[in-house]
């Protein structure tokens, strides 16, 4: 089946990290999936939250926002909505959750990290673009205290692995890897992989949207996810000169 950008299946899109794309956060990557862009930003402030003072721990979350035109019709802004949405909910818990899986919050010592996660195109796979670009935004934070003597460990203690994600799903009944929002909505079975460096898995979230899928088309999926992810990491590697 042809796709509307003429990728082969397992092919991902154009994929590019911008460091330092804001001036003023400790970590920032402008990320780019095809059309889709987010620009993540990390910001350090010294302390926890006050359920975790005096564990030795540090902290890492995340909260995640589309902008009003970030695709073809204008949404409101949440904030005068007076109400964050449960999907804005949901894609921040799981972009916190797939990056304190790489931290070792006892080396992070007890510092706080938030990672924003701002969508300013969106073409399908935007929650899979903004944990990509936050894990880069995210090391470079860490580096930044680690300059100023502020971690109990070292930046490679502290990011002891790397974490990246990529959409997946089955068209026609073909499975391909990292949709745009075209084959998005379209998709028979949808999921949302999330992987270490080497290829284990963080998280999977996976639905069939027009029916049901069968264990084999699962593994094809997973098998598509996991190769992804581990072509993103080698993206992410280079872009930190690591």
């Amino acid at each position: 089946m042809a796709r509307p950008d003429g990728r082969q299946p397992d092919q991902l899109r154009p994929v590019t990290l911008t460091r330092g794309w804001s001036t003023h956060p400790e970590g920032s990557v402008l990320v780019e999936f095809g059309a889709t862009r987010v620009l993540c930003t990390a910001s350090v402030t010294e302390g926890v939250p006050r359920w975790r003072k005096g564990s030795g721990l540090g902290w890492v979350t995340a909260e995640y926002a589309m902008l009003p035109r970030a695709t073809n019709t204008r949404s409101d802004r949440e904030s005068v909505r007076g109400k964050v949405g449960g999907r804005t909910h949901e894609i921040s818990r799981l972009i916190g959750r797939s990056l304190r899986a790489c931290v070792d919050l006892k080396a992070l010592g007890e510092n706080s990290i938030v990672l924003d996660c701002d969508v300013l195109q969106a073409d399908g796979g935007t929650r899979t673009a903004a944990i990509t670009g936050a894990y880069v935004a995210l090391h470079d934070a860490v580096t930044w205290l680690a300059e100023r003597k502020s971690l109990t460990g070292r930046v490679e203690k502290v990011m002891h692995r790397s974490v990246a994600a990529v959409s997946v799903g089955v068209i026609g009944g073909e499975p391909m890897l990292d949709l745009c929002y075209a084959e998005d909505v379209t998709a028979e079975v949808d999921m949302n992989v999330v992987c270490t460096g080497t290829g284990d898995f963080v998280e999977v979230q996976g639905t069939g949207e027009a029916g049901v899928f069968a264990r084999d088309q699962l593994d094809a999926l997973l098998d598509l996810g996991v190769a992804g992810c581990l072509e993103l990491a080698d993206v992410q590697r280079k872009a930190l000169n690591l």
